[in-house]
């Protein structure tokens, strides 16, 4: 294999093990939080799910034990007033309200399932606490009181929660056709002689269960998270990912902010009305029975101008991480998306995904779209890809002149016959117009792409559930053994594209490394162990867990790189390659800087060299 290969498989690998340790880190820490996680839920007091009797009214006792007194009648009244779920919906979206609280009580995803083909809810009933809390001649809560149903259409919502003066407050919800948005208008009517003058805050507390939705709990975790968001900042904050519970406060102005699982979300906008907020999020240990992947929370004040009418807008989003479907809000909802950098990111955002639509648009088969992908992207880079494979080629046709070097300087202990025969090399390199290192920078350069995939597979939600081959599912791991205990590396279970994958690297790894002139030489064994045999281990340990759609997007490149390797080695004549080096014996070569600095740096290493072997000899 050549030195251009070699060192882009080291940076690679460079890259996907410091990926991989992150996760395994963050596996660790999440285990170390498990016993925080559990105590966190019971001290949150899970309040037990409603009976719904039918799709859309049903009735439920309300808690009658410890009843605090309230000053004003009315909200006395109605904090014993039995509750009634309600249903609005729409061809994407079935969310179920309840009057306790007037809050969401479900959110149910009508064209996703989960993993095991069961409903898929981003919150399931009762796991849902929207409450407002404020000031009003006594400090309350919305979410102990029952509101009364103002009015109910298919799209519409609105609840009331009367006070004994003729004012309210009121919770409306709309629900928009064809969307996964509910807009929410929180009003204060007739309240300005209740609230005092001198409250000018209020506080929006919202408590989330989210359940897990996917196959492997490692990856679900991996890119889960809560996320907020300033307007205006290149990206939100974001924190939790990896399965590590933590909170954050935030000081300054947000836009919205985000319970996020894997490939689906809850989001949270009140534009221009959050002032600050305190925000926590708690992941559940992987062998919960109830199958909860997350508690997030979220309290955030919110400023109240007075008066007798005020009106909050607050806007929910209840769906996927589809990447036109978050950026069509036009609230900046798709940065959510891991998409990486600002390199990787704009080629994941202008290549990578307006490609894979306009597949997707004539091809069913996300198997068959990859292998397209490949095929393009393979051929875009060439021109970048070739000089290196050009390079190698015509460093094959110099073996037998390397093996006359390799026999003039045998002894390999010695250091100025090493020199010698480094000098030799090189010079012989020059003579036939071969670079070493002339294919580096551009194999560098199709790095971001490699990275921009590595970014894309696992958080594409249109590879989630998509059968290929044995595969069941492109965007988890696909598995042909299931060992039923997690062996330390490798984990439970074993991925047929992974280790087609390894194995296809081990291929190329043999393919390049059997026509390189140095092939033979002792002093590279170390690294044609570490090409042949470490890296496509290593990157099978790493695959084994992640995307299938990755494995087998580096199994396609790894053989398309092949095929192209063998076209450019058919390109090069290995005869003009010896013939150049003939008729350039005896004559002067122009030498490039950094072969004069090299030259230079040799010389000096020579004069030490005897002067070292002087004093051996005193």
């Amino acid at each position: 294999m050549d030195r251009n290969s070699i060192i882009g498989f080291i940076l690679i690998a460079a890259i996907l093990v410091g990926f991989s340790f992150y996760q395994s880190s963050a596996s660790r820490k999440q285990e170390e939080l498990r016993a925080q996680a559990d105590s966190i839920a019971l001290a949150q007091g899970l309040v037990p799910s409603v009976e719904v009797e039918s799709a859309t009214t049903a009735e439920a006792p309300a808690d009658r034990n410890a009843l605090p007194a309230y000053k004003d009648s009315c909200l006395q009244h109605n904090s014993s007033l039995r509750d009634t779920v309600v249903t609005l919906e729409n061809s994407k979206l079935k969310v179920q309200f309840t009057t306790r609280g007037a809050r969401p009580y479900s959110a149910l995803v009508k064209d996703y399932y989960n993993y095991d083909s069961t409903d898929l809810y981003i919150f399931r009933p009762d796991k849902c606490n929207y409450s407002v809390n404020v000031y009003a001649g006594e400090y309350i809560q919305t979410k102990d009181f029952t509101f009364e149903i103002a009015s109910h259409t298919d799209d519409c919502l609105v609840m009331r929660l009367p006070f004994s003066n003729g004012g309210y407050i009121e919770q409306k919800y709309t629900l928009l056709e064809d969307s996964y948005r509910i807009d929410n208008e929180l009003s204060f009517i007739g309240m300005g002689s209740v609230i005092p003058r001198n409250v000018s805050n209020i506080d929006l507390d919202i408590e989330m269960e989210i359940p897990r939705m996917e196959k492997d709990y490692k990856n679900e975790t991996q890119y889960s998270n809560l996320s907020y968001y300033y307007s205006g900042d290149k990206k939100p904050v974001e924190f939790g990912a990896g399965g590590r519970s933590g909170s954050k406060r935030a000081d300054s102005m947000l836009e919205w902010f985000a319970f996020k699982q894997q490939f689906f979300s809850a989001i949270v906008r009140a534009p221009g009305q959050f002032s600050s907020g305190e925000l926590a999020v708690n992941f559940a240990p992987r062998d919960n029975q109830e199958r909860v992947l997350m508690n997030g929370s979220a309290r955030m004040r919110m400023a109240y101008p007075g008066g007798d009418a005020v009106s909050i807008p607050v806007e929910f989003y209840f769906g996927p991480n589809h990447f036109k479907t978050l950026s069509a809000m036009n609230h900046k909802y798709e940065k959510l998306i891991p998409l990486g950098g600002w390199l990787v990111g704009w080629f994941t955002r202008y290549a990578i995904i307006p490609m894979f639509d306009f597949f997707s648009r004539f091809i069913s088969s996300f198997g068959l779209i990859i292998l397209l992908m490949t095929l393009v992207i393979k051929t875009v880079v060439f021109p970048l890809t070739y000089k290196s494979y050009s390079s190698s080629a015509k460093m094959s046709a110099l073996k037998p002149e390397i093996d006359k070097i390799n026999a003039k300087y045998p002894h390999t202990d010695n250091q100025q016959e090493m020199l010698k025969k480094q000098q030799a090399t090189m010079n012989l390199y020059k003579r036939a117009g071969v670079s070493p290192m002339g294919g580096c920078l551009p194999t560098l350069l199709t790095f971001p792409i490699l990275w921009a995939m590595f970014r894309f597979f696992p958080a594409s939600i249109e590879l989630r559930q998509q059968s290929f081959l044995w595969c069941k599912d492109l965007s988890a791991y696909d598995s042909i053994i299931d060992y039923g205990v997690k062996i330390p590396i490798l984990g439970d279970h074993l991925s047929l594209f992974a280790l087609l994958m390894a194995v296809t690297m081990w291929a190329y790894s043999r393919f390049t490394m059997n026509s390189q002139p140095n092939a033979n030489d002792p002093s590279a064994a170390s690294m044609r162990f570490m090409s042949l045999w470490m890296m496509p281990i290593m990157m099978f340990f790493i695959c084994n867990g992640l995307s299938a759609a990755l494995s087998y997007y580096y199994l396609l490149s790894q053989l398309v790189a092949i095929i192209q390797m063998i076209i450019v080695r058919k390109m090069v004549n290995k005869d003009k390659v010896l013939e150049r080096v003939r008729l350039s014996e005896g004559k002067p070569m122009p030498k490039s800087k950094w072969q004069q600095r090299l030259e230079e740096a040799q010389k000096i290493q020579e004069q030490r060299l005897r002067e070292q072997q002087k004093k051996a000899r005193r």
